[in-house]
């Protein structure tokens, strides 16, 4: 089970210190929300308004779920799209699932062709923050609603299930101030160019960056969350940038590579930030002396299953208060992975990912969200796959 460090604690402090600060208008689509949830919106770049959803009615008889991904090259987003499948089997829904590879012209046609198939709902991986955004409006004039995963859209028409990655890259780069100090060196290792995470994650970055002056971008890199061009830009930048560095800020879960890279270009390992896979505690256990990092839990089955519940009480009368639905991310540090650890976890296991003990969201605090909240039918946290499964 993952416990709150002390580094969590103080972020936690440090984000109600601030929502006591902040005023949250009448007119505030968040104001209705628990303050639990309130927090998570602090320093949000997200377009929040309130829900176009309250007269939507699922229509009767079988449903129809469709899922339109924008990429399936990385082990994260096919375990996402594994784990998403499992839930909308399990719930007695026909499914069917399209991937546009990076490609935002083929999600918009394959949106369209889901459309024309009279899909009961559509959820989305999207592929740009804007782009879809006519396609959406398409969507909901035909009565379907799109519900987003990992990442908003910024068409009012659209039901994002996200989380606050401005403060997940903010957090991280002030993580990086806290340990190696505020003149430390970093090498900045973003994600895929144009996908709505990266604009937020490093939107929040460039905000600590303004507050810890010192701080130095050496080299700037996307490595598109893929093991292999991760491998590859950070050996590039190692090649051309032989000044000491003290941290790599990234947001994807290619961190073992990170540390490889480092190690074969014969340079000490610094901190790495990102989110923990199985192949990145593997490489801890078998060389602890050359990993080291800190993070949070951007963890696809989690990400699968808010996405699941969220359109799932939809599809039940269940009514969102908004359109941006924040889901809180779990702080883990290297203190952590012990506890993480299972037998299948090797430095070879990319496509393993650890399963918190407990449910990162709860269904009572998902029920903040809807005005009418409800358990979610067909779901059951205990049947999630584990990690060696």
């Amino acid at each position: 089970m993952l416990k709150p460090t002390t580094t969590h604690l103080a972020l936690l402090a440090a984000a109600a210190a601030l929502m006591a600060t902040t005023s949250f208008a009448a007119d505030d689509p968040t104001a209705s929300l628990p303050d639990n949830l309130k927090q998570l919106y602090v320093g949000a770049t997200s377009t929040i308004v309130s829900s176009a959803y309250d007269d939507w009615k699922a229509p009767s008889g079988p449903v129809k779920w469709c899922h339109s991904e924008s990429y399936q090259g990385n082990p994260w987003r096919v375990t996402l799209t594994t784990e998403l499948k499992r839930l909308v089997d399990d719930s007695g829904a026909s499914y069917e699932m399209s991937d546009s590879n990076g490609d935002t012209a083929q999600q918009i046609n394959q949106i369209r062709a889901f459309i024309d198939k009279g899909c009961t709902v559509i959820t989305v991986i999207a592929g740009s923050a804007t782009g879809l955004d006519d396609v959406i409006k398409a969507a909901y004039d035909k009565g379907i609603p799109i519900i987003t995963g990992s990442g908003s859209v910024t068409s009012p028409y659209a039901i994002n299930v996200d989380s606050n990655f401005a403060a997940f890259g903010y957090d991280m780069m002030k993580d990086i101030a806290a340990d190696k100090g505020a003149n430390a060196n970093v090498l900045m290792v973003e994600g895929i160019a144009g996908s709505p995470i990266v604009a937020q994650e490093k939107a929040g970055a460039d905000r600590a960056l303004k507050e810890e002056h010192g701080l130095k971008i050496v080299r700037s890199v996307n490595g598109n969350w893929t093991a292999n061009v991760t491998k590859s830009v950070v050996l590039q930048a190692l090649a051309t940038y032989p000044g000491k560095i003290d941290a790599v800020w990234t947001t994807g879960s290619e961190s073992r590579v990170v540390a490889e890279a480092f190690t074969e270009a014969g340079r000490p390992v610094p901190l790495i930030t990102g989110s923990p896979t199985g192949d990145a505690i593997g490489y801890w256990k078998a060389t602890p002396d050359k990993y080291n990092f800190t993070g949070y839990g951007v963890l696809p089955h989690w990400a699968a299953e808010v996405l699941y519940r969220v359109t799932e009480r939809m599809l039940t009368g269940q009514k969102p208060k908004l359109n941006t639905l924040m889901m809180p991310l779990p702080k883990i540090t290297l203190a952590d992975f012990a506890g993480l650890y299972k037998p299948c976890m090797t430095p070879d296991a990319v496509s393993v990912f650890p399963i918190p003990a407990t449910d990162p969201v709860p269904e009572s605090v998902l029920d903040g969200y809807f005005k009418n909240p409800a358990p979610t039918a067909h779901y059951d946290y205990s049947k999630v796959p584990g990690a060696c499964s």
